[in-house]
């Protein structure tokens, strides 16, 4: 099977997989700069603690904030919502971008893998570090997205040949 491994968000044409390429979505009524943003908006639980995630100068140092939080700046329920958090991320994105949508439907049934260059504990649950391992979770969750719109994309087809039929 064939694999697409993606991390940098500058990389062509999978960059666009990466939390941190640069495209606003709106997500729960809200404005972010990145999918990433809209992720992390989710971990802090105070408002303020938030707006400071969020004013961090690039994705990258939003990313790196976050995850340096101390355990009572979290959400008591984050680690059993994160997972739907970020599949309700990249739905939004996907949907808003229809050119990123094309792009990972072209990926057919590829496997995703974010590969990581650096061995820690949030680049092995997201992705994989060569040589280290990892649970991918955002490549797990990207081909779940990619699985949403080819079925959908699937049903339209249908629909539209059987009004053609008619």
């Amino acid at each position: 099977m064939k694999e697409i491994r993606f991390y940098r968000a500058s990389e062509k044409p999978y960059g666009v997989f990466s939390n941190l390429y640069r495209r606003q979505i709106i997500f729960e009524g809200r404005e972010y700069p990145t999918s990433e943003h809209a992720y992390q908006a989710g971990k802090a639980r105070k408002d303020e603690v938030r707006e400071w995630l969020m004013a961090a100068p690039s994705p990258a140092l939003l990313a790196m904030a976050a995850h340096g939080l101390y355990q009572w700046d979290i959400s008591p329920d984050w680690s059993r919502v994160k997972f739907d958090r970020m599949r309700g991320v990249l739905m939004a994105k996907f949907t808003q971008h229809p050119d990123l949508a094309a792009i990972l439907l072209d990926t057919k049934d590829a496997v995703l893998i974010e590969t990581a260059t650096v061995d820690n504990a949030v680049n092995r649950l997201w992705g994989e570090v060569p040589g280290k391992g990892g649970k991918n979770m955002l490549g797990v969750l990207l081909m779940e997205v990619r699985e949403h719109f080819a079925q959908n994309n699937s049903k339209k087809r249908r629909k539209v040949t059987m009004q053609a039929a008619e």
